[in-house]
């Protein structure tokens, strides 16, 4: 990635983070907020700034950061632009988990029983994704075995609605699927970060492998790249970041899907140069979006998911339009 290109994703990222510190519903000005932030003169605005505004803005960065990286490297991996996190099944498995704990009431007894229990689907969903894949699989039966996790997943999730002898947790596992970062405090934040970390500096020791793939998988085999442990590092890593995030956001979508397209080009399409620029990428669209739903309609809590379904769906059929053309 060039230096022109990170000072800019750089300064975007700053500037957003910024903005979302500032913007709430409470219309205060701006030097008070950031004076808040660091002094406790107004100890009802240090509260706001503190505990709700920061851990919301961090979290926002760090989902965007996670899923647009998770996007590259899925992408270069499978070999294909239209690939996505969500691929894999992992989040439908966590959010499958985190349902479960709402229906049950476990998530009213325990304040971290569902992004627990989402994480806990996560793992699961990797342990059958490998299951199924294989040690000798190749990228389309992981593929295929990911299709399948995602198809159980959304059954269950659709088994446990249909189920529910509380209309009342029904409407609130439904509100939670949409996805949103509202009033998220710092135990989301100490949950969620180091496995989006850890899982992030995971995928980030394969960028090397990413650029030999390209040449094809013989190819990159006889570079030295192991295939097997290539692809168990890119599941654990995956099942990381996107079961963190969407155990404290819900199901934020097409992040991983728009963000590496978006940047492409200005890295020349290298793999190992995109996972920078994707992580920064999405902390700027996360933040950004996160900023639009508190502007957009406040007095109806306009869900951060659907915002960005109704970004990224569009781009996605404009994706496979394109792709379509190229193909004639």
């Amino acid at each position: 990635m060039s230096a022109r290109l990170a000072y800019v994703l750089i300064g975007l990222v700053s500037a957003l983070m910024l903005a979302s510190l500032l913007i709430g519903p409470a219309n205060v000005p701006p030097v008070q907020s950031l004076r808040a932030l660091f002094l406790a003169d107004d100890p009802l605005m240090a509260l706001v700034m503190r505990e709700l505004r920061l851990p919301r803005s961090l979290l926002a960065a760090l989902i965007g950061a996670g899923l647009g990286l998770s996007g590259a490297v899925m992408q270069g991996y499978l070999r294909n632009p239209l690939a996505e996190p969500g691929l894999l099944g992992v989040s439908g498995a966590a959010a499958l988990g985190a349902v479960i704990t709402l229906q049950t009431g476990l998530a009213s007894t325990f304040a971290l029983a569902l992004p627990m229990a989402a994480l806990l689907g996560a793992g699961l969903a990797v342990g059958l994704l490998a299951l199924l894949a294989g040690p000798r699989g190749g990228s389309l039966t992981l593929i295929l075995a990911g299709i399948g996790v995602s198809a159980f997943a959304g059954a269950g999730v659709t088994l446990v609605l249909n189920l529910s002898p509380d209309p009342f947790a029904a409407n609130e596992a439904l509100f939670w699927l949409m996805g949103s970062l509202t009033d998220r405090s710092w135990s989301h934040v100490a949950l969620a970060a180091p496995f989006i970390l850890g899982g992030m500096a995971l995928l980030a020791t394969q960028a090397r492998a990413l650029d030999a793939l390209t040449l094809g998988e013989d190819a990159a085999a006889s570079l030295g790249i192991d295939l097997v442990r290539l692809r168990l590092v890119v599941m654990l890593g995956l099942a990381s970041v996107v079961g963190a995030a969407t155990a404290v956001a819900g199901a934020i979508g097409f992040v991983g899907l728009v963000v590496p397209h978006l940047l492409r080009r200005a890295v020349r399409a290298r793999p190992a140069a995109l996972l920078v620029a994707s992580a920064l990428g999405g902390a700027a669209m996360v933040l950004a979006a996160d900023i639009a739903v508190r502007l957009i309609m406040p007095e109806r809590d306009l869900k951060l998911g659907v915002l960005m379904a109704i970004i990224g769906a569009p781009f996605f059929l404009h994706l496979i339009f394109r792709h379509r053309l190229t193909q004639v």
